[in-house]
């Protein structure tokens, strides 16, 4: 009766596992929880055969490098890796998002798009779909917009960096601002570069309002830095406070009011500076912020850790919290459209026949007696096939109806935002065999919700655990190895 996953979904999670069994045990009983949340939203109608939740997240720490073209994103990811693997520019010379990841090769390479779209291990897994939500047609022209290229750089080591294209560049851009959404949900660390050398903030609001706006409302905003780059370009007018400050203030107009800002510049490309205290004074505030941005890329690994966790119980939470009791309210509309369609159609329907017929003379008493009855055969036998035919109709009109009614609320949930997931189970809770009167969710019951509480429970012990490994609150000894790994208990 109830779905479970397909043997292709099995194999990709299995090869998950896998690639993460030496990095740490504690991400393969993550693994298994999620699959546990998994069979819930099997029942629930909420997730296909061929989806799991431990396809949806990112399992390796990931680095996202936002902003305009020309803001130096790809100047600072050759000088943070050490080779000259973007190209850089005035204009936008780089038009897809690229996936960097550390190669054992002497040399780097650039792989196609498709090679992130059909492998799970990536964060833009099956993101064609996502494209084709957006620009029909598009999907299925992923490498237009995705590309990989390995680098044999130490620094990258167990992590992946994402540089994008320029905003300003892009003519896809909705589908541009769809792939930008889907990589800040699964990054650890987001850094978004202005330019400096363009001191009108205003006049790239439609840009702050996409970068910024959209980051202030998340939970996990502090993951963003805003970071100011090519603050160099202010030494001729010896400006640099006042540029950051009306950047500031423009960041402060988008909601954003607290973070840190930083300003940075690239001494392989920078100004010269004649004035040795100016140029001590700005070199001295480029390496305090870039040794905070640096540091922040060096503990996504742990920062991945507690991402990952965190994950798994908002899932949990979602489940229960928001899925469950959305779909009992879109079940209670469903239901009561579909009676009032019944009350407007059908009632009708059967008055008007029922006057047809009774001014025809087709009734003798509460006997329907019409002339051609008789002409069929038997009128006793004639009388009870037709009114079963006639239930039958009526009965087909109303599952016609039902089925109209809820295939209209499934495109409206499809582009409401933030509902969008909903849809597959909305339609799973609305099939034939189900009562219009049952509101409960199909396949939410009291087991369901064990699952869910476990789940929760089990991420709860998770944080613990991964606490005991960086953190010693009591202050005696640190826990033993044999506790650390208490993981293989849980």
């Amino acid at each position: 009766m109830f779905a479970s996953p397909t043997k292709g979904l099995n194999e990709r999670i299995e090869s998950l596992r896998e690639h993460l069994a030496n990095e740490n045990p504690l991400l393969i009983d993550i693994i298994a929880s999620f699959q546990e949340l998994d069979k819930v939203a099997y029942r629930l109608g909420l997730l296909k055969r061929d989806d799991s939740f431990a396809t949806k997240i990112a399992w390796w720490p990931l680095v996202s490098i936002l902003g305009t073209f020309s803001a130096g994103k790809s100047s600072f990811i050759n000088n943070y890796v050490g080779h000259k693997l973007q190209k850089t520019g005035n204009q936008a010379v780089d038009d897809k998002f690229t996936v960097i990841c550390f190669t054992q090769d002497d040399e780097a390479r650039v792989l196609p798009g498709l090679a992130l779209d059909a492998d799970p291990r990536f964060p833009f897994y099956q993101i064609s779909e996502e494209i084709e939500k957006v620009a029909s047609g598009e999907g299925g022209r992923v490498d237009t917009y995705l590309q990989l290229k390995t680098c044999p750089s130490e620094a990258i080591r167990g992590k992946i960096l994402i540089d994008s294209p320029g905003f300003d560049a892009d003519q896809q851009r909705n589908s541009t601002l769809r792939i930008t959404d889907h990589i800040i949900d699964l990054s650890d660390l987001v850094l978004v570069f202005f330019d400096a050398r363009h001191p009108e903030p205003g006049a790239m609001q439609d840009t702050l309002e996409h970068l910024v706006a959209g980051t202030v409302r998340r939970n996990d905003a502090n993951k963003v830095l805003f970071i100011l780059n090519q603050i160099d370009t202010t030494a001729q007018e010896d400006n640099a406070e006042d540029v950051i400050a009306a950047w500031q203030r423009a960041l402060a107009q988008c909601g954003l009011a607290s973070g840190r800002f930083y300003a940075i510049y690239n001494d392989a490309v920078a100004m010269p500076m004649a004035d040795e205290n100016q140029k001590k004074r700005y070199q001295s505030k480029r390496d305090a912020d870039l040794g905070e941005i640096t540091q922040r890329i060096s503990e996504v690994s742990v920062e991945r850790l507690y991402r990952i966790i965190g994950a798994l119980e908002n899932t949990a939470n979602d489940i229960e919290h928001r899925i469950v009791p959305k779909l009992r309210e879109l079940l209670s509309i469903w239901s009561k459209r579909v009676l009032l369609l019944d009350a407007i159609v059908l009632i009708p329907t059967i008055v008007v026949l029922l006057g047809l017929t009774i001014n025809a003379g087709y009734w003798l008493g509460s006997s329907f007696e019409p002339p051609w009855l008789g002409l069929l055969g038997s009128p006793g036998i004639d009388r009870t096939v037709l009114l079963a035919l006639i239930i039958i109709g009526i009965g087909a009109i109303h599952f016609w109806m039902r089925k109209l009614v809820a295939k209209y609320m499934a495109r409206k949930l499809a582009k409401a935002k933030g509902l969008g997931d909903l849809v597959h189970a909305f339609l799973a809770n609305t099939r034939y065999w189900r009562s219009i009167f049952m509101r409960r969710p199909l396949g939410w019951n009291r087991f369901s919700k064990r699952r869910v509480i476990r789940t929760r429970e089990a991420a709860d012990q998770f944080v613990q655990i991964l606490n005991n490994q960086f953190t010693n609150p009591s202050g005696g000894a640190k826990e033993s190895k044999e506790n650390s790994s208490e993981i293989e208990n849980t």
